[in-house]
Order: structure tokens, then sequence, then C-alpha cells
């Protein structure tokens, strides 16, 4: 730490620990306001009743959703590839970029603080392609900037398609809506032309997207928030008569509030704006296609990417291990040889310290006489 504070003035250091103390009190406040709505929610609600309405879902439905959700996930596996390509790492292949999606975002996002936990993942999986610090910094605002244009331009479309989206809401009127949705897809697309040219971010030394890339994070953003969406819309009974567009609206607010808790999941803020979003008269159906996309989108990948993570780590491990072992095994015979002659370097040393020299004692002999110093005789 004290590194860390030499490299920066002692007023940037106290700014940004305010700045994060004020987030994660923020956050707390968010949370805890989420939590007691959803707890209100939740006592008017038979749990039994809801399981059970869960445990009574078609298969194809569930089928469906799964299918939908994989899409959704393999829609996320371009998000680091786009941000590898964007700061010329052409050399690392796809299928690391699905890894490092793939574990670090249900990782961190089913532990909570995704800020945090994303960059520790990635740094972890791109190990051997030996991306620095600042490398994974680059890929983790990439990756947000796609996650943030592709929510955006959703909840801008869906609010200018369906203005009574948060109608549920006191005081909110449609007309607010419609203007959220026009200040937002207005500010995209001055962002767009804004970038169109491609600028650099004098601060991380990196070239940001340009005009056109910008579109394609917009279309990867979409496309996986939208198949997530529609998963958790074929599990909604179609009797509750839940339109997409408003469903869209509250899931991306439910997201973007979920990430902004930096709880894990979202759990609570996630849950309380479904539920209060789509405002539907059985609240013991929805809540039961709540549960299902929970265990469907949220803890299968979850527990799934766990388990990727913890196998390569494992078998990194028992690599570099055998690695070792093989190094060591094959410098024996040398290593043995060097052994042997440094053994016996000692025992020649020895002999040759004792061994006479016939010379040195003839000369001895003959210098026996009284020496002489400067031609005069030593006594």
């Amino acid at each position: 730490m004290a590194v860390l504070n030499d490299d920066f003035p002692p007023q940037l250091d106290r700014r940004a620990w305010l700045r994060g103390l004020a987030g994660f009190a923020s956050s707390i406040v968010i949370a805890g306001i989420a939590v007691a709505v959803l707890t209100g929610a939740l006592k008017k609600l038979d749990i039994a009743h809801v399981i059970s309405i869960a445990q009574a879902t078609d298969p194809k439905l569930i089928g469906l959703a799964l299918v939908l959700i994989a899409l959704s996930y393999g829609g996320l596996t371009f998000y680091d590839l786009f941000a590898l390509r964007t700061i010329g790492r052409n050399d690392i292949p796809f299928h690391a970029a699905a890894v490092g999606s793939f574990t670090s975002y249900p990782i961190a996002h089913g532990i909570g603080a995704v800020a945090l936990i994303s960059p520790l993942v990635r740094y972890r999986v791109y190990r051997p392609y030996r991306l620095g610090a600042l490398d994974i910094a680059k890929i983790s605002f990439l990756t947000g900037l796609t996650f943030w244009l592709g929510n955006l331009t959703a909840l801008g479309l869906s609010l200018m398609i369906d203005p009574d989206a948060f109608g549920w809401v006191e005081y909110w009127p449609p007309a607010l809506n419609r203007l959220i949705a026009a200040a937002l897809l207005c500010g995209i697309v001055a962002f767009v032309v804004w970038s169109w040219p491609g600028r650099r971010s004098h601060r991380w030394s990196l070239r940001l997207p340009s005009g056109p890339t910008v579109l394609l994070q917009i279309l990867i953003g979409l496309f996986d928030l939208s198949t997530a969406a529609l998963a958790m819309y074929v599990l909604i009974p179609a009797e509750l008569g839940v339109d997409v567009a408003r469903l869209m609206a509250v899931f991306i607010a439910a997201t973007l509030l979920g990430f902004a808790s930096h709880a894990p999941a979202g759990i609570g803020l996630f849950d309380a704006t479904i539920l209060l979003g789509l405002g539907c008269d059985d609240q013991d159906k929805l809540l039961a296609a709540l549960l299902m996309f929970r265990i469907l989108y949220h803890l299968i990948p979850f527990v799934l990417s766990l388990a990727l993570f913890g196998g390569i780590e494992l078998w990194r491990s028992w690599h570099g291990a055998a690695q070792r072992s093989d190094r060591r095994v094959q410098l024996q015979p040398h290593d043995a040889g060097n052994d042997q002659r440094q053994a016996e370097q000692p025992d020649r040393i020895r002999r040759l310290a004792i061994q006479p020299h016939p010379d040195d004692d003839a000369s001895g002999r003959a210098n026996s006489r009284p020496h002489r110093v400067g031609g005069a005789k030593r006594q």
C-alpha cells in the first residue's frame, strides 16, 4: 500500500477513497430498500404454491428458455473477443476469449462486486497469454462499454415502444418515459457520431472503438440482453398478459439496478423490480417464473463457471508440476556427473597439497646457505 500511495497525490487518494465509500454506502441503502420491498411482497405470497407452479411448468418451455439462455451466454463470449481485438491481441483464439467471458461474468455477478472480481478472474484466465494489469483494465473497460451501450439502447427502444412500462411508479407519467427514451437514444447516436473517426484515450494509451465498431458493440449487447429477456418471457404464463416491450424495459431496469446494488446476482433489487414492474394480478405465477429464471440464468451458469475455472486452475497446477518434475529427471544424469566431479575436486586439491615437490625441495636445499640482501651477508 505504501508503494501505491507514493504513486498518487494524497488528495487523489482521499478523493478516490471518499468516492468509493459513497458508492458503497449508496449500494447498501439501495439494497436495503430493495430487500424491504421484496420482503413485503413475499409476505403476501404462498411459497409452497409458488414452488408447485414452478414444478408444473411445461418442460418444453423450460427447454426453450435454456436454449435462449445458452444463446445469451454465447453472445456474451463476444464481449471479450471484441475487447481483445480492439487492443490488438489478435493472437488470442476465440475459445480463450469465450472462457474468459463465461468465467468472469457469472462468477463476478454471482459473488457480487463485478468491478473487482471480474478483472481478477480474467487475469488468471489470460495468464498464459501474458496480459498485464493494464491490458485487463482495458478489456474490462471495453466489455463494460459494450454492456452499457446495449442496455441503454434496448431501454430507450423499449420505453419508446411502451411508455407505460413504469406506470406502477406513482407520479411517473408516460411522457417522462418518452423523454427518457429520446434522451437515451439521442445520447447513443451522439456517441456513435463522436466516435466514428476513432478516438484515443491518452490516459490508458487505448484507441477507442470507431463508429462502425461501436455499432457492432451495440448489436452484441442487444443480442445478449434480448435473448436473456426472452428466456424470462417464455417462462411467464401467457394468461398474465405481459407485453414483450414492457418486460424488456422492466428487465433492463432490474438488471441495471441489480448491478448498482453490488449484491450477488442483484438479489433483492432485481426481484423486487420485476415483481413491482410487471405488476401482475397473480403474483404467485410471476414469482414462480422468476424463481425458474433465477435457477436457469444465474445459478446453473454460476456453478458451471466455477467448475470450469477451478478445473483450469487445477490442470495448470498439475501440468506445471509435471513439467518441473520432467525437467529435474532430464537433468539428473548430467547433474550426477557434475556432482561426481565436484566430489573428486576436493580430493584432488588435497592430494596436490600434501604431495612432495622435488623441485621445491631441491631449491630449498640449494638455498640453505645464508641469505644476502642487497649483496650484504645476513646473519
